[in-house]
């Protein structure tokens, strides 16, 4: 946490060295946009769609707004978003938990839910007896080395009536999921509409459990907007336009995935087209799902899982209930 800490203020030196994701559009004339920073937690991917429409389809502009959206540094987009490099970015309610617990908690709010539920699980090859977490037992599981990843792997596998202690746990060194399940690791946690989609398109045979059908209180919030708590105090009407340039992105998304699937890829040409129209039809259903609207955050949700780090002492301070999250910047 020392080392987070300090990591805020070389960043703030550097931020405006880090590369932008994606072109600006340009001002029209005559026209004056309130510049916005956006950082993304990773390299772009079918989580972050909704923001290329926005961008394509000049929702951000209609708004005001002149967003220009940069990869995150190697420590995290919190560490960008609380150094003032950015006015908002991408993270996980999981990882957010650190920047909330402190005795002196990060000066960061969640504005809004990109997916409605938590789509993380583990994925292995068929076969392998791991469609359940008890047949985890006596397998190899590449792990990252994250207090809360390692107790949400252990409270999954007891649940199920396993014994954690005979998971095989190694140090997670792949850079290509479907290659690693091919040498002697066994399981890997995985987003379905990222690696699930991809052994479907690839036409591979694979087993997988997802976390938030074991326990409820593992149905948090992955991904999420998060903005510095100084852009909402002086800028509240900036960040609400914000949002509602993303919803309507995310909107599109739904409603066209194929077409929203077009717009990412020609905003990142890299990418796997197969796989990226495959991921968007799956995650179609998945950005609003069962909420009233899109990026509405559950405080019972958002609470209960904060509740479990609590239960399970993977955090150094109780969240309290409530705490780090705001629905009042979603469009009404």
């Amino acid at each position: 946490m020392k080392k987070f800490i300090l990591s805020v203020l070389v960043i703030a030196m550097v931020f405006s060295l880090i590369g932008c994701g994606a072109k600006n559009e340009a001002p029209a004339e005559g026209e004056s946009l309130k510049p916005i920073t956006l950082v993304l937690d990773y390299v772009p991917n079918t989580n972050h769609t909704g923001i290329y429409v926005a961008l394509e389809n000049g929702y951000f502009k209609e708004e005001g707004l002149d967003v220009k959206v940069i990869q995150p540094p190697d420590e995290g987009a919190p560490l960008l978003v609380v150094s003032g490099g950015a006015e908002m970015g991408v993270d996980f309610q999981d990882l957010f938990a650190a920047a909330l617990s402190q005795e002196e908690p990060l000066p960061l709010t969640a504005i809004g839910a990109i997916i409605q539920h938590n789509t993380s699980g583990i994925l292995s090859l068929k076969g392998k007896g791991m469609d359940s977490p008890k047949g985890m037992e006596g397998k190899t599981y590449a792990t990252w080395e994250s207090p809360i990843e390692l107790a949400i792997i252990k409270h999954v596998m007891e649940k199920d009536g396993g014994d954690f202690s005979k998971l095989n746990v190694v140090p997670y060194s792949i850079t290509d999921t479907f290659a690693g399940l091919e040498t002697d690791i066994d399981a890997l946690w995985v987003y379905y509409a990222w690696d699930g989609v991809a052994a479907e398109v690839k036409g591979m045979e694979i087993d997988y459990f997802d976390f938030a059908s074991i326990d409820p209180a593992l149905d948090y919030y992955t991904p999420i907007f998060i903005a510095n708590n100084n852009f909402l105090k002086d800028r509240p009407e900036d960040a609400k336009a914000m949002m509602k340039a993303l919803k309507k992105g995310y909107e599109f998304s739904v409603e066209k995935p194929e077409e929203a699937a077009e717009i990412l890829v020609k905003h990142v040409p890299e990418l796997d087209k197969d796989l990226i129209v495959a991921s968007q039809k799956y995650l179609a259903d998945k950005y609003i799902d069962d909420a009233t609207s899109w990026g509405y955050i559950d405080p019972e949700r958002w609470d209960r899982f904060y509740g479990w780090l609590a239960e399970h002492e993977l955090i150094s301070n109780p969240i309290p209930a409530g705490f780090g999250f705001s629905n009042d910047y979603l469009e009404q």
